[in-house]
């Protein structure tokens, strides 16, 4: 994330500098702050058990006992990890995270940009590395930034390319949420083809989608079927198994109602909000697309995805960056600037969030603090909305 003007420099080995310094003094920090990459443990675990016909589901790992909340593909995935010892897992996870910032970066400048240059990209994810969902993606040795990457290396291929889809369809293998991009490129298909308009491209990325994910899907019920059974059977409804709906981290519509009510299980409540939020977005997501407005697009489905989402830990909202990017290139800098002090502050985590379920007993005051990523998003599906709907008035 960035609110500096992406500079028009050539010299791409200053950027490259800064960008590595800026590196270092991260993992410096990170080491200093006896990270833990809880998540990354988990994930050696999951793919030992699968690598040794454990049961998947019936794992729990660490002095936290946290359980398998992936699909079972993710664990075959996660298998290369149990060649390794812990210190070099933690040293490799660390490098391609960090590898993967830059290309998420990259991917966002030509998402809003339609090209980019590389000593910009540098420059952006010098100071990129250090909002919180990436600080926190890095501390626990999570996987946001592979799923971001997946789905905009698909967004920014050429129109029409044959297997655009095919990263978005892995993603959602790997893990639910990003699955909403296959429904927006199915819908902005059949909106494009009620228009008289080219709705192939669209449908043909929804099917590769589709098609992607059924594949790894079929063959991992093959090599795991006790494990596929389970999830897609039972797993796949238990939406409190990653943790409690009101804890701080969950930066979801389910969160915040949690949050408001004062209870575990917003229930009907978020059942609504999260059936309005869909048809919403996806209509934003939509209508940006088919006004050639890709980027601002992506940006409302992945936003979408994150809200609905029964839990959306804030390290899942790494889609800032585009979003940062997005609203720079627009020329609203003041925006900019809010963005980065929102996701740039940590403020979510200023309220009481350890023992004891505090959360459930927040003032307004702590509960509109931590419903920050939440507001940025939905004030941000209202903006565009409202500036579609008066392009559409005026034209």
């Amino acid at each position: 994330m960035t609110v500096l003007a992406l500079p028009r420099t050539r010299h791409a080995p200053a950027a490259l500098g800064a960008c590595l310094l800026s590196f270092t003094a991260f993992v410096i920090a990170q080491r200093a702050a006896d990270v833990s990459m809880i998540d990354l443990m988990v994930y050696r675990a999951e793919g030992w058990t699968a690598r040794t016909g454990g049961d998947l589901y019936a794992l729990r790992a660490t002095n936290a006992n946290l359980p398998t909340t992936y699909p079972p593909f993710a664990a075959l995935l996660f298998l290369p990890l149990t060649f390794l010892d812990v210190v070099t897992m933690k040293v490799a996870a660390t490098a391609l995270n960090l590898a993967l910032l830059f290309g998420l970066v990259h991917l966002s400048l030509r998402l809003v940009r339609r090209h980019a240059r590389v000593e910009h990209a540098l420059w952006v994810a010098a100071v990129a590395v250090w909002c919180e969902p990436v600080w926190t993606t890095l501390r626990y040795g999570q996987v946001n930034l592979l799923l971001a990457v997946l789905v905009l290396w698909d967004l920014t291929r050429r129109p029409g390319h044959r297997w655009a889809g095919v990263g978005i369809g892995i993603a959602a293998a790997i893990k639910l949420t990003p699955a909403l991009f296959a429904v927006f490129l199915l819908c902005t298909g059949l909106a494009q083809l009620a228009r008289g308009g080219a709705w192939r491209p669209w449908v043909r990325g929804a099917g590769v989608a589709v098609g992607s994910f059924v594949c790894v899907t079929v063959l991992t019920a093959v090599v795991l079927p006790r494990d596929s059974r389970h999830f897609w059977t039972r797993m796949i409804f238990e939406s409190d198994r990653p943790g409690h709906a009101e804890e701080t981290g969950n930066q979801s519509l389910r969160g915040v109602l949690a949050r408001l009510l004062h209870t575990g299980d917003p229930g009907t409540w978020w059942a609504l909000a999260a059936a309005v939020t869909a048809l919403a977005g996806l209509a934003v997501a939509v209508t940006a697309a088919l006004r050639g407005r890709l980027a601002q697009a992506a940006v409302a489905c992945a936003t979408t995805a994150l809200l609905i989402s029964p839990v959306s830990w804030s390290h899942h909202w790494v889609w800032c960056v585009p979003l940062a990017l997005l609203v720079w290139e627009s020329g609203r800098q003041k925006a900019a600037l809010a963005l980065t002090l929102t996701f740039c502050t940590y403020a979510l985590w200023w309220v009481p969030h350890t023992d004891g379920r505090p959360e459930l007993h927040q003032n307004v005051g702590e509960s509109m603090l931590s419903a920050l990523y939440v507001g940025v998003a939905c004030a941000f599906l209202a903006y565009s909305a409202l500036r579609l709907w008066r392009t559409n008035r005026s034209a």
